[in-house]
């Protein structure tokens, strides 16, 4: 088929969901954007792309954050969202500047210490996700680890969670869906086991842990536009995700960091690296471990 056609079809589809968009705009919709570097296209080194003003290539990771961020909220926008906050969830929130956001339906929630649940509260109406990794162990995936280097797994009931899980169901307890990701396809993967009707950006793939296959940056930022925009008029689609109590959070650190935790009612150490985390709810049992 003609290039010409294959863009006038792909033209007429966004200006059909643009369309549905504003027909439902009279409602307000308040979107929650968690953002992270490791799963943003073209990164794939930490200490040469990831460290806050001391890795060589950081400037140009933080351009590459920062383009897919707006991306995403050019598209949530779109698609008919009012109201934006975006956490710069990278190493203590120093990537994102606001010099490089102008729409005035975006706050930057930069900085630290913050809530154990990032200010995410009841008010939302969906999470975003962009430039997210799959979690410690996840096969055929770059740059996956869970909250810190120092963990080799979490599970929540005995399901393997990463801060991609333990994000969709901090939001599922207030009753806030998860509706986009955008990262590599472990972490897109991740996602859709989570929220089957998700919508997910696969910017990249891994070639092995440090490696991997990346899309044009150009491309990467309108797949992201692109998929924000069907997560924000189909989000009335996605449920919250439900875990029903008691819950327990199960973590097992690596051999080389052993963490201690305040002996107290609901946590247990159980061998030298691993302990359990127990509560009525995912907030009481996860919050005894740590922030979200």
């Amino acid at each position: 088929m003609p290039s010409r056609i294959l863009k006038g079809a792909a033209s007429g589809a966004l200006s059909l969901l643009v369309a549905a968009a504003l027909a439902h705009g009279q409602r307000r919709a308040k979107v929650y954007v968690v953002t992270d570097l490791e799963g943003v296209d073209g990164i794939f080194n930490f200490d040469l792309q990831c460290i806050p003003h001391q890795s060589p290539r950081y400037e140009e990771s933080r351009k590459l954050l920062t383009e897919e961020t707006k991306a995403a909220v050019g598209g949530l926008i779109a698609g008919g969202a009012t109201d934006i906050v975006v956490y710069d969830g990278h190493y203590g929130g120093q990537n994102l500047s606001v010099a490089d956001f102008d729409s005035p339906k975006v706050r930057l929630l930069l900085g630290q210490p913050i809530s154990p649940t990032l200010e995410l509260d009841s008010t939302y109406t969906a999470l975003v996700f962009i430039g997210l990794h799959a979690m410690a162990g996840a096969k055929n995936a770059i740059l996956a680890h869970s909250y810190s280097w120092d963990i080799e797994n979490i599970w929540v009931n005995g399901k393997a969670v990463g801060e991609i899980g333990g994000r969709v169901m901090l939001a599922g307890a207030l009753g806030i869906p998860a509706i986009m990701l955008s990262g590599d396809r472990a972490a897109c993967e991740e996602f859709r086991d989570l929220v089957p009707r998700g919508r997910c950006a696969e910017v990249k793939s891994a070639a092995s842990a440090s490696a991997g296959f990346m899309m044009p940056h150009a491309a990467a930022c309108e797949l992201i536009r692109r998929q924000a925009l069907e997560a924000m008029v189909h989000a009335g689609e996605v449920a919250p995700y439900s875990l029903p109590g008691p819950v327990e959070v199960k973590v097992e650190f690596t051999t080389n960091a052993h963490r201690q935790f305040a002996p107290r009612p609901g946590v247990e150490q159980l061998d030298g690296r691993t302990w359990v985390f127990r509560g009525q709810d995912l907030m009481d049992a996860w919050l005894k471990f740590s922030s979200f």
